[in-house]
């Protein structure tokens, strides 16, 4: 060792003047830098400070055992190399000692070539640890420099992977990455074609542009293939003797990891190296491994992607070929999307896209207050648009989104509600007044003077005949105002004298037919929000019918009760009872049952109009019908709140 290498040397020592003996004749001679110190706290702030090369320790210190203080100084530094000298006369433990890893024991008398050979030793131990430290940071420096490289590696990989959508390219991106971080020479990613069961190149690195774009081969023929049945790795490394794989060519060493999908796998992620010498480390592996993930989720998102705009383009499609108009928008007011409707109805053109503020494109303050439901009580609201068609935009919650305005051009159904008020108005007038007439002349005519019974045969069919137009009209005009004109003069009703008012009116006829008429009402049923002429209507057609339909000596039974928050009102009869094929028929307009003998005079509007009354208050009606046993007809209003009550 050259003892001119200047070194940091500690002496504790209980004697100080033997330190300093040792200090004058060994160290300082020899260039280093001393610390003499008869006091363990010293020492230990020493040990601390100055990072000494050699520790020389002797016993008999104050206060402490020099076994104890060399066991704490070790605790602060310990690679610290320690000389020990002791008494031979002193008891130490020889386990403590080796627990110590002690360069040197020595017992006085010491000579100086002994203590000279054991500085050395010493002083030697502690380089050989610095230089052991040196290559192992160099070493641990090295590994993480490389691991950082992998890392951003890695991370420009997910950024193009996050980054775009073409996938080619970011296949491409990934092989070129497998070959920098394992030092290829060459990398691929083989793909089966489940079909053929041939593997094909989607990406390559170092090949040559025709043998990727035709190659192809039995899946059963490539250690890929193996990787693909398998779902593991392969790892071959064979520097000096090549080996020839299935493709063609020779290898020195090669890694291929698998793609895995839902559990399936579909291709290989490879990189091999034809060059003597050059092999490939078990972590590249795991570095293969990583980016084949990146290259499953670029393939994942790619397909998803592209199914999510075959469906946005399908959607769009359907959503350009709807009649009405649709316009969805966010909690913020931005629109989320409109249709082609939308866009026709304020001439917007194709410029307006989703993002934009409802208030900059409808700036209508018309549209703007239907679209947004500001100050608006009820949907229903009518437009009119740009290209004079009228509109009715009716607005509903999006749950997630926002809201959703549909806007239904009704300016063809605004025209037949004309067309049929002016016929309701034409009827009313133009033929009613004659009719009238009519009636009028042939009361005249039976008091002018005796007539015939011919005569009288004759007026009595066209009496008849004038009377069942009469009703014919009357019904006409009924169900037109009921659909035309939608009478919204609604208020409370009391149902309970309504319907007992309705049956006590059709007492006698029920009578004249030997016919039993009797009703069932629960006394707390509750009033209704509605139209009471519309409902007495509705109870009059429905108890006519069914003594109309009922034989001599029938019976006919109404009941009403609550159920739930509705009321259910039920006329039963016990006639002929309606055919199950004719069920569905019998409330169209005009329609007459076919078993029917001609004796039973009827319009064929009855029902139809107690449908449209029992449609404009919210409810539903049914019947059920045996042949020879009777119907049974269902009628179930629901029982109005008072913010519905307001949107009749």
């Amino acid at each position: 060792m050259d003892m001119g290498s200047s070194k940091r040397v500690l002496l504790v020592f209980s004697d100080v003047s033997a330190a300093n003996l040792l200090n004058k004749s060994l160290l300082s001679p020899a260039g280093h830098l001393v610390t003499i110190t008869s006091d363990h706290k010293e020492a230990e702030k020493a040990v601390s400070a100055i990072r000494p090369n050699l520790l020389i320790l002797s016993d008999g210190l104050k206060g402490i055992d020099s076994i104890e203080l060399a066991n704490r100084l070790i605790i602060e530094q310990p690679t610290l190399p320690i000389i020990l000298f002791s008494k031979k006369d002193t008891e130490i433990n020889p386990r403590d000692v080796l627990h110590l890893g002690l360069v040197d024991w020595l017992n006085p008398p010491i000579d100086v070539e002994t203590m000279r050979e054991a500085i050395e030793r010493g002083l030697q131990r502690s380089d050989d640890w610095e230089n052991w430290f040196e290559k192992e940071s160099k070493f641990q420096t090295g590994q993480l420099l490389e691991t950082v490289d992998e890392l951003e590696t890695l991370i420009r990989v997910g950024r193009t992977i996050t980054g775009k959508l073409e996938l080619d390219n970011i296949l491409t991106s990934v092989v070129e990455a497998a070959v920098e971080l394992t030092n290829a020479d060459e990398g691929s990613i083989l793909l089966k074609d489940f079909d053929s069961g041939e593997l094909y190149m989607r990406a390559a690195r170092n090949f040559q542009e025709d043998f990727v774009q035709t190659f192809r081969i039995k899946a059963e023929d490539t250690i890929a293939g193996e990787v693909i049945k398998t779902g593991k790795p392969v790892f071959i490394n064979k520097p000096k003797s090549p080996e020839k794989i299935k493709t063609s060519y020779l290898v020195h060493s090669l890694i291929y990891v698998p793609l895995i999908m839902d559990g399936k796998t579909f291709g290989g992620l490879g990189v091999d190296n034809q060059a003597i010498g050059k092999t490939f480390k078990q972590r590249d592996i795991k570095l293969l491994s990583a980016l084949a993930d990146y290259a499953v989720v670029a393939i994942e998102n790619t397909r998803l992607f592209s199914e999510t705009e075959q469906e946005k383009n399908k959607f769009s499609r359907i959503l350009n070929q709807i009649e009405d108009g649709v316009l969805v928008y966010d909690d913020q007011n931005n629109i989320v999307l409109l249709n082609n409707v939308v866009k026709k109805a304020l001439h917007l053109g194709d410029s307006i896209q989703a993002g934009k503020k409802i208030e900059e494109v409808f700036t209508k303050p018309d549209w703007l207050n239907a679209i947004q439901g500001e100050g608006i009580d009820q949907n229903g609201i009518e437009v009119i648009g740009e290209n004079e068609r009228i509109y009715q935009i009716n607005l509903s919650d999006l749950e997630g989104i926002g809201k959703v305005a549909s806007l239904f051009d009704i300016t063809d159904l605004k025209d037949l509600y004309n067309l049929k008020t002016d016929f309701v108005n034409t009827v009313s007038h133009d033929l009613r007044s004659p009719l009238t007439s009519i009636i009028g002349y042939l009361d005249l005519i039976q008091r002018v003077g005796n007539l015939s019974d011919e005569q009288k045969k004759y007026i009595e069919n066209v009496n008849f005949s004038v009377h069942s137009i009469t009703s014919l009209i009357n019904e006409l005009l009924n169900l037109g105002r009921l659909e035309v004109i939608k009478d919204n003069q609604m208020e409370e009703v009391a149902l309970i004298p309504t319907i007992q008012y309705s049956v006590e009116g059709f007492r006698n006829q029920a009578e004249k037919r030997s016919q039993t008429l009797s009703y069932r009402i629960d006394k707390k049923l509750p009033n209704l929000f509605g139209n009471p002429i519309q409902l007495r209507q509705m109870m009059d057609n429905l108890i006519g019918n069914a003594i109309k339909y009922t034989p001599k000596n029938g019976k006919v039974d109404i009941s009403a009760k609550k159920v739930a928050n509705q009321v259910v009102i039920q006329v039963s009869d016990t006639g002929a009872g309606i055919p199950e094929e004719e069920l569905s028929k019998i409330f169209e307009k005009f329609y007459r049952l076919k078993n029917m003998d001609g004796s039973i005079q009827g319009t064929g509007l009855g029902l139809a109009i107690t449908k449209t009354i029992v449609g404009n208050h919210r409810g539903k009606i049914d019947v059920k019908s045996k042949i020879g046993k009777g119907s049974v007809f269902t009628v179930t209003l629901p029982i109005l709140n008072g913010s519905e009550k307001n949107k009749n």
